[in-house]
């Protein structure tokens, strides 16, 4: 079971521009990703790689601070937010819930659920997406 204290940490890192880092710390070796009804993603090197791929492909993202997550026994569910600009200048928004598994405090499973048409960032956001990737 998760304590408060690894997700917070989670969060920290993710927020901090480390998403590689926080994935490297806090998955498991046979972990598995889901993005909404795909197959899901096995094996930490496979994340790792996909989260690679994904970070080369923006020139900027910007998480915003979580304002939910809720910890019930193994399973976390966090309140993601995150504004893109992609590599050819298109910015758009992700508002998703990530469900985590954990076991032995590293995370076995996750799945995203999020609308998956792009959401155009609103007025006045692009300027806060200064963070690199």
């Amino acid at each position: 079971m998760p304590s408060k204290e690894d997700v917070t940490s989670l969060i920290a890192m993710v927020r901090a521009g480390k998403p590689v880092e926080a994935m490297q710390r806090f998955y498991a070796d046979a972990a598995t990703m889901q993005e909404n009804h795909q197959p899901p993603r096995r094996g930490l090197g496979t994340l790792l790689a996909h989260e690679h791929k994904m970070l080369a492909g923006v020139s900027s993202l910007h998480t915003h601070p979580v304002d939910c997550f809720l910890v019930d026994g193994d399973d976390v569910v966090i309140h993601w937010v995150f504004d893109v600009v992609d590599r050819k200048g298109r910015a758009f928004r992700i508002d998703e819930l990530a469900h985590q598994v954990w076991n032995g405090g590293k995370i076995v499973r996750e799945r995203f659920f999020y609308d998956p048409a792009p959401q155009p960032l609103p007025q006045g956001a692009a300027s806060r997406t200064g963070e690199s990737a």
